[in-house]
């Protein structure tokens, strides 16, 4: 048995972190939605019992560092389960870029192998396995427009936004988002209107939603990597509704809502990163399982 899942990428329209809990987790509040980049994911049974990861892309781990790996060990253990998967990953998010394409594999692998291996979990019960293994699994294996809490594990979904387009460009840097996480001082950083974001969803009203955009740790990658605010100048420059780093970056999103504007932000910022997506929301949740 062959099965297909799609793992497409995340950007945070809103990303507020309130506090630093006793766990050492940071308590977290963020409007998400997913976009129409994707990795695709198949999974095949095996005969022998093992988890086999496979990938062109010399990105991907083979083992336990990788979030599909985990999900399907993660899978095995707690339902019991005696059977082998190859899973091949054709990646085309871009690897540590704040767009959750590691838990979104990850997200994947556990819808996917619920119907390898016929184990006939609900959503809900995927979900909370995935905050096991990171924080952006649970709102990655329902996808669409969701309010993020706690460790982003508790998933409210939300309507999703006015169709529009995105440009995703992600500079050649790398951003440790441990270290973004330790260099926060959440007493100084600005902090969105999560409940103004909230409320612009619902009107679907995309110029309440790009007044709206936010990002707490975006004052701290920025100060790290200046090649952030030189891509979002560049995107404000050539005529983006509005720009925001995703995550904790260094990928930077544009919204855009004409269609002639969308080439000449692609255009401006091709030279200058090696790495410029122009895609479209996808804003619904996945079908149940």
């Amino acid at each position: 048995m062959v099965v297909l899942e799609k793992a497409p990428a995340k950007i945070n329209l809103s990303l507020d972190v309130l506090h630093k809990r006793t766990d050492g987790f940071h308590e977290v509040e963020m409007v998400m939605t997913t976009v129409d980049l994707a990795d695709r994911i198949e999974l095949k049974l095996i005969e022998r019992n093992q988890i086999k990861v496979v990938s062109e892309s010399r990105f991907v781990p083979n083992d336990e560092r990788n979030l599909a790996y985990r999900a399907a060990k993660l899978m095995k253990e707690h339902f019991s389960i005696k059977k082998g998967v190859r899973i091949f990953i054709e990646k085309n998010i871009p690897v540590a870029a704040g767009l959750a394409g590691g838990s979104s594999d990850a997200a994947a692998v556990l819808r996917g192998l619920n119907k390898v291996w016929e184990i006939h979990a609900d959503l809900d019960e995927l979900a909370e396995l995935g905050a096991r293994i990171g924080s952006d699994v649970s709102f990655c294996v329902y996808g669409g427009t969701a309010l993020a809490r706690g460790r982003g594990e508790k998933i409210t979904a939300l309507p999703s936004p006015p169709p529009c387009w995105v440009v995703l460009a992600k500079p050649s840097v790398g951003v440790s988002t441990q270290t973004v996480y330790q260099k926060l001082n959440v007493n100084k950083a600005e902090h969105p209107d999560t409940e103004a974001m909230i409320k612009a969803l619902e009107n679907k009203n995309f110029e309440a939603i790009c007044a709206n955009v936010s990002n707490t740790l975006e004052g701290v990658t920025t100060r790290l990597h200046p090649e952030v605010n030189q891509i979002k100048e560049k995107m404000r420059d050539a005529g983006a509704d509005a720009v925001l780093m995703s995550g904790s970056g260094p990928t930077v999103f544009a919204l855009v809502s004409q269609d002639a504007r969308v080439q000449r932000i692609y255009n401006s910022l091709k030279g200058f990163c090696p790495e410029v997506h122009i895609v479209r929301m996808l804003g619904n949740r996945e079908t149940p399982c």
